[in-house]
């Protein structure tokens, strides 16, 4: 016979007020590593770092992987005390006071609604016209990229539990594609004799005058550049932390699937830009290819595993872009059900025979369908797509360790994770890490970026305003810390059960 808490439980998910926890440990982690996804983002930056700060710019990746591990901790700290849906917006909400969560809840969705563009839209810019042979255009890169989008809104809106199969076996895949990739370009680049470790440290086509120069006011040297491949990569490691009402145990699991997801990635990507670079050649040339990771792994290779890998970078991006769509359909559903978004009467309803956020799904699927519209027709779209997607993130993150540093005495207690006497030296490294990084996107080359962040911002500032004009500061208050831990509490008895 089944608890009362078991029972409650049951009757709530049925009733369309809360979703089911079936999510393990391997699956809140394949949902980091799938957010993150090396092969997307290698495949999709590598050719822009090339041009800016030469093969030597992956030396910028290690020191973006420690500056992610240490932001990975501190929400790692956050989401063992606050393991509800929404991350950010609702440790903000919280522990501040909502307007700023509100605030940090809209820069997300921003963040989740053109990051998942701007990775989709790379299979049908980059990967599919290299794979089968045909100029991309912007009517076809746009109809494409839609289809794709949809085939993913569809998963996420019929099953949580079919949406993490799929992305768990695309996981899977990607760590084997890319551990299997790695090992055959080290062995066969040195039983050719083409492996080359000086190419590490070359800087062409990029001027070593001036190399490592920080830049001007508007403008970053070519080294600071070289952090976008890191910075756009590891990023969306937190998704797992969207997705904690849905997890067994998240107080424990989720801080261990975000970390354990950036290191494996940093080792893993650094080894095999290791491998790309030094086989690369005449990185000036390269430079000009459209997709100089393939093309140098087909020149080592052959054109069979060249292609082999344009399919695993495929599965890759869909795997990558299906789990955007489902952290951004949970922060559209949990700002919804506190009735914070537009149209939240509609959005915050979960379907009571699916278990998900169905109407939060297609919404999210509208918007996002906008924005293609929006960019798919400028020249430099893709540029555009995954810079704006480097930049929010790196806001939501500031803003956040922000948060953290100030009210971290007073933080309600952890059941699963803390940072312990490595606190302090974790929140400076993460701080000096943020500001740096935040410092790059002066650069002029962003404009467009900056400007999407910004009429994003006035939107939401115009829409914040209505919903105090029309309800008061009061309308905006959130449950209490003790409230959510009632609740917390109440679903891991059941769970236990």
């Amino acid at each position: 016979m089944e608890s009362p808490e078991a029972v409650r439980s049951t009757s709530e998910a049925q009733s369309g007020t809360r979703m089911k926890r079936e999510l393990g440990l391997y699956a809140s982690f394949a949902v980091a590593f799938g957010f993150v996804s090396i092969a997307t983002g290698i495949f999709t930056t590598y050719g822009a770092v090339l041009n800016s700060s030469g093969p030597r710019g992956i030396w910028a990746w290690p020191i973006a992987v420690i500056g992610q591990t240490m932001v990975a901790l501190i929400f790692g700290a956050l989401a063992a005390r606050i393991p509800i849906s929404g991350y950010a917006y609702q440790w903000v909400s919280r522990l501040a006071n909502p307007i700023l969560g509100w605030l940090t809840g809209w820069v997300s969705f921003a963040f989740l609604v053109i990051v998942v563009v701007a990775v989709d839209y790379t299979i049908a810019a980059t990967i599919l016209p290299e794979l089968f042979g045909y100029a991309p255009s912007p009517a076809n890169c746009w109809v494409i990229t839609a289809i794709v989008m949809l085939l993913q809104a569809i998963l996420v809106a019929f099953s949580t539990r079919v949406t993490n199969r799929v992305n768990e076996v695309a996981v899977t895949v990607q760590i084997i594609g890319m551990i299997g990739i790695t090992v055959l370009l080290f062995v066969v680049g040195a039983v050719i004799g083409r492996l080359d470790f000086t190419q590490l440290f070359a800087t062409a086509p990029v001027s070593a005058t001036g190399y490592w120069d920080f830049g001007g006011l508007t403008s970053a040297g070519p080294f600071p550049l070289a952090f976008l491949l890191g910075a756009f990569t590891i990023v969306g490691f937190e998704s797992a932390a969207n997705l904690a009402e849905e997890t067994k145990n998240p107080e424990r699991v989720i801080p261990r699937a975000m970390v354990q997801a950036v290191i494996a990635l940093g080792v893993l990507g650094m080894l095999f830009l290791i491998a790309v670079t030094a086989l690369a050649g005449d990185t000036a040339e390269l430079a000009t290819s459209a997709t100089p990771v393939a093309t140098v792994i087909t020149s080592v290779l052959g054109p069979v595993v060249g292609k082999a890998l344009l399919v695993l970078v495929v599965i890759s991006i869909f795997s990558c872009g299906l789990v955007i769509t489902l952290s951004g359909t949970r922060l559209v559903w949990a700002m919804s059900r506190d009735e914070r978004f537009p149209a939240w009467q509609l959005l915050r309803k979960v379907s009571r025979t699916r278990h998900t956020p169905a109407a939060a799904t297609i919404g999210y699927f509208m918007i996002t369908q906008t924005i293609l519209a929006i960019f798919s027709g400028t020249s430099d779209a893709l540029f555009v797509l995954f810079s704006a997607a480097t930049l929010l993130p790196a806001i939501i993150y500031a803003g956040t360790v922000l948060l953290y540093i100030v009210k971290r005495k007073s933080l309600p207690a952890s059941k699963g994770f803390t940072l312990g006497r490595w606190e302090v030296p974790v929140l400076v490294l993460a701080s000096v890490w943020l500001v740096y990084e935040l410092l790059i996107f002066r650069d002029a080359s962003f404009e467009q970026p900056r400007l999407y962040v910004g009429i994003m911002l006035v939107i939401g500032i115009a829409y914040l305003i209505y919903l105090i004009v029309t309800r008061g500061r009061k309308g905006l208050s959130m449950p209490d810390m003790q409230d959510v831990d009632r609740a917390f509490d109440e679903d891991t008895i059941a769970s236990s059960k």
